[in-house]
């Protein structure tokens, strides 16, 4: 829960969905599994007294059932823009009923991506968030697994010097855009953000409550959230935008840069802590400073480009250690293990049940039944951004001016960014309708903007950016490393966040929460509640939520 004296129902839409004679589309989120509903029923007794979304018993084994939720369908239009069209879709929607009854009202959650299967990770956390959201059936553009396994192979991550590589990659994502365009164009203009945040407004609406909007987006989640103040500015009750993007070049760019300004800076203050907690991280044996260690890691990583290490029937080659970097930067829970990981490959000891975890865990195709989720996580970000994006390159060399500045801008993510955006660059389907403001409106409530010190997927200064333009937001500054005030237990965070659902209150400007779980210390939000005045949460929750968070990370780019 959120707070003992907060009783809130969050929902999340299940994703996108189904449509006439076609099963290959999603609007809000990628699909892996159909949820079936037993027993269904109007619920007006829970729910708003006019609400006309039926929920009833979800029968999908993805589910964690140890936490209590219920699964519903909204039928709403499949495309907006076309007002002659009966063509619909079924809304798959998951609920998590609030601990105390009755509730005060509905939030609508989103945790990014985008393209997040939501909803296994909102019933994970079910009890701390109380949100959900799911899918159907996913924005597929390759068949068998020869399509698979080619493009999977073809994941290079090159240096700037590599142009043969470079040129590959761009071919690549010509190949992919053209097969998307070929066999979705009938699909892949319906999934832009704009026609979310209709569909957002039209579940406030269902609900029977008020027609008014809570919600509470994560990452692209912010993106979608400031696209949905922007255009419903007199429908905003109380949005939080948490790990905010920064939605112009979202928009507007061929790269998404300010996403990327601050991960070198968190990479390396990996191993400033890493000197500093030496019991707890194994690389700190080896060098006296961080920047000596921060070299040699370096160095052995370019030596894997041209040197990979044979383990089994799996190549551990720099792109599978900067997968697993990538993975770390999320919440400084996974830095033990990263570090662990790095010592095994620097003293060349390997222990390979260690190395199979670490990239299982970050969805590291190794096997043939890996490729099919792990390819379709990659087109339902591309389906969506994709089509979203108002800027194109007719060529390679066109594109060269995004692929310096993408190199100039991180040398961890920057080639790893690549392939969505050489992809984005190639794609020929637009969304049918595209948020074309400028961001900057009066809601007829104040929105709540968290963001991180150190955050090495959304920096602050993409908070502070949107919330210039939303009059009477407020940034609350998290004084941690992780990406989202849910990677950084911390009870100032839990109290300011509790009192803005709770009564609308928002912190004062400039307020910075510190935070109570520092790098390597192995704190979690469990430790955190179970010490504060926030009430009590079953210890299966801690599990549930750290499982959740983990799926979460695998599905950003």
């Amino acid at each position: 829960m959120i707070s003992a004296s907060v009783a809130l129902r969050l929902l999340l839409p299940l994703s996108a969905i189904t449509v006439a004679a076609t099963d290959t589309q999603i609007r809000l989120q990628p699909i892996d599994t159909q949820v079936d509903i037993e027993g269904v029923a109007t619920a007006a007794s829970s729910q708003g007294k006019n609400s006309i979304i039926q929920w009833g018993k979800c029968n999908d084994s993805n589910l964690d059932n140890t936490i209590p939720v219920d699964c519903g369908y909204l039928e709403l239009p499949l495309d907006y823009t076309d007002l002659e069209s009966n063509s619909t879709l079924n809304l798959a929607l998951l609920r998590v009923p609030a601990a105390t009854q009755p509730a005060k009202g509905s939030i609508i959650l989103n945790f990014g991506g985008p393209g997040v299967p939501g909803r296994e990770s909102l019933a994970s956390a079910g009890q701390l968030l109380q949100i959900g959201t799911g899918t159907t059936l996913p924005f597929r553009c390759l068949e068998g697994s020869y399509e698979l396994g080619s493009f999977v192979s073809s994941q290079v991550l090159p240096d700037i010097t590599q142009k043969d590589a470079l040129g590959r990659l761009w071919a690549r994502g010509t190949i992919d855009a053209n097969i998307c365009a070929r066999r979705r164009n009938d699909t892949g203009r319906l999934l832009g953000t704009a026609f979310v945040a209709r569909d957002v407004v039209e579940i406030a609406k269902s609900l029977g409550e008020d027609d008014m909007v809570r919600y509470w987006g994560f990452s692209y989640g912010t993106t979608l959230g400031a696209t949905l103040v922007a255009m419903f500015p007199e429908k905003v009750d109380k949005v939080i935008l948490d790990g905010v993007q920064n939605p112009h070049q979202y928009y507007h760019s061929q790269g998404d840069f300010e996403e990327w300004s601050q991960t070198d800076e968190v990479f390396s203050a990996i191993f400033v802590h890493c000197l500093n907690n030496p019991t707890e991280c194994r690389l700190a044996k080896h060098y006296k400073t961080a920047e000596e260690l921060e070299n040699a890691i370096w160095k052995m990583i370019d030596t894997l480009k041209y040197h990979p290490v044979p383990m089994d029937r799996y190549i551990i080659d720099n792109t599978a250690v900067n997968a697993l970097i990538q993975g770390a930067l999320y919440a400084t829970k996974y830095w033990q293990n990263l570090t662990t990981v790095l010592d095994m490959l620097l003293t060349n000891n390997i222990d390979k049940d260690v190395m199979m975890d670490a990239l299982r865990n970050i969805r590291m195709p190794l096997d043939e039944d890996d490729l099919l989720p792990t390819t379709d996580a990659v087109f339902a970000l591309l389906g969506i951004h994709c089509s979203e994006r108002s800027v194109r390159a007719k060529t390679y060399d066109e594109f060269l001016p995004t692929l310096h500045r993408l190199y100039n801008t991180s040398r961890v993510i920057a080639s790893a960014s690549l392939p969505g955006c050489m992809t984005c660059a190639q794609w020929s389907m637009d969304a049918k309708e595209r948020y074309e403001g400028d961001f900057r409106v009066h809601p007829k409530n104040p929105v709540l903007i968290i963001g991180n010190t150190y955050d090495a997927h959304t920096p602050i200064r993409s908070a502070r950016n949107i919330s210039s333009g939303f009059k009477d937001s407020v940034v609350l500054e998290v004084d941690g490393y992780g990406h989202s005030s849910l990677r950084l237990p911390s009870a100032c965070t839990l109290e300011k966040i509790s009192a803005y659902w709770s009564t609308g209150a928002m912190p004062l400007p400039n307020t910075v929460c510190q935070v109570d779980s520092p790098p390597f210390s192995n704190i979690t939000w469990f430790d955190v509640i179970k010490n504060s005045t926030f009430g009590t949460l079953d210890t299966r929750i801690d599990r549930n939520l750290d499982n959740g968070l983990d799926k979460l990370r695998l599905f950003r780019r």
